[in-house]
């Protein structure tokens, strides 16, 4: 039974120094999506020199912007094709798209922007969402992206929706575009798991006591389709037992399918 997870590192030569190595070391994850590793190829290479010495493959998208983006895959074996973007023009060496092939699944890790209402980095985000919606639409087969969306989905996936309903991640325009993926035929798979109650949350702010006071966001999905989608069977966000523990601002989510 695979499991596959997803975690924003938020700069992967930090995390590494910080608990992601062993992390990696611990978990039953056989397939790992990373967002925001800000590093080069080779950095990148050189921050996780232990784990890919112990086996783990890795499949890696650099950002074109020094410091920013930046997503990659890890694997217990290696991918039989691998390919960077999504075809967009714009956004082709972003560091924001990565899939790789296993056997009739295909893995995805994403990194959304995280945007800024009402300026350019949001007219920015919402391009790179119509080319990726149109992209993941017409996908076929069994299918799963799992990233960074930067998108609280609906009221249950934020803490304070109330006091964020004109903030990035949150808008209007962003949650329709998480409605019309839903619409194409993508299961939310950790929503579909975890149908009552809000969150799980799988990002806080380093600022003041989000974290202990579990005042989250949930932007980290699955978004599955095809067979693959109903093979869902459990979900789980890795959440850090104390503030200190932390290696990122993420945790990873981790779905186990059948």
């Amino acid at each position: 039974m695979p499991y596959i997870s997803t975690v924003n590192v938020n700069g992967v030569r930090a995390a590494a120094g910080k608990g992601l190595l062993a992390w990696l070391a611990a978990t039953e994850a056989d397939i790992v999506c990373v967002q925001e590793t800000r590093a080069t190829d080779e950095q990148v290479r050189a921050a996780l020199a232990p784990a890919l010495d112990a086996g783990w493959q890795l499949s890696h998208a650099e950002p074109e912007s020094k410091g920013r983006a930046g997503v990659g895959i890890l694997s217990r074996r290696a991918p039989s094709a691998v390919r960077v973007g999504f075809g967009s023009g714009e956004f082709a060496a972003a560091g924001r798209y990565l899939e790789a092939d296993f056997d009739d699944v295909t893995v995805a890790s994403v990194y959304v922007h995280s945007g800024d209402a009402g300026t350019v980095r949001q007219d920015e985000k919402y391009r790179f969402m119509a080319e990726l919606g149109a992209y993941l639409a017409a996908r076929t087969g069994d299918f799963v992206v799992a990233g960074d969306w930067n998108i609280a989905h609906t009221e249950r996936d934020l803490k304070n929706w109330k006091g964020n309903l004109k903030s990035a991640g949150f808008l209007p325009q962003e949650r329709a575009w998480i409605d019309e993926l839903l619409a194409a035929g993508y299961v939310d798979v950790v929503r579909q798991l975890h149908p009552a109650g809000d969150g799980p949350y799988s990002w806080w702010s380093y600022r003041g006591r989000a974290f202990d006071n579990d005042s989250g966001w949930r932007i980290d999905y699955h978004l599955a389709r095809g067979e693959l989608a109903t093979r869902a069977k459990d979900a789980v966000v890795e959440r850090a037992a104390t503030y200190d523990q932390r290696w990122s601002d993420h945790a990873p989510v981790t779905v186990q399918y059948r």
